[in-house]
């Protein structure tokens, strides 16, 4: 697990680097580099950063919650998406309660 964990640290900022140093983010922006930048603006820790990716790679019933969690924060980035997506859930349900 030491070892595992000791490799995940060292990918993540194998990552950070490649990062800094290149000219379109655009490019590169995947769930890593989102929480890579969800850490530099302080939203998450290193650990929970670690953590995130290592889940993902192994913990495929914790994939779910991770992907629930990642969702939930940029929806609270973008309120315009946000609107777009209540205004959806209210043309598909209408009136209707929300139900799970």
């Amino acid at each position: 697990s030491k070892d595992l964990k000791g490799a995940m640290e060292i990918l993540i900022e194998q990552k950070r680097q490649k990062l800094s140093t290149v000219e379109k983010l655009d490019e590169h922006m995947d769930f890593a580099s989102q929480l890579i930048f969800a850490q530099n603006r302080g939203d998450l820790t290193a650990e929970n950063v670690n953590q995130c990716v290592l889940e993902m790679m192994i913990a495929a019933p914790d994939t779910l919650s991770v992907t629930l969690f990642f969702m939930l924060i940029l929806i609270a980035e973008h309120p315009t998406v946000e609107e777009e997506m209540m205004r959806e859930i209210e043309t598909v349900v209408g009136k209707q309660e929300l139900q799970n």
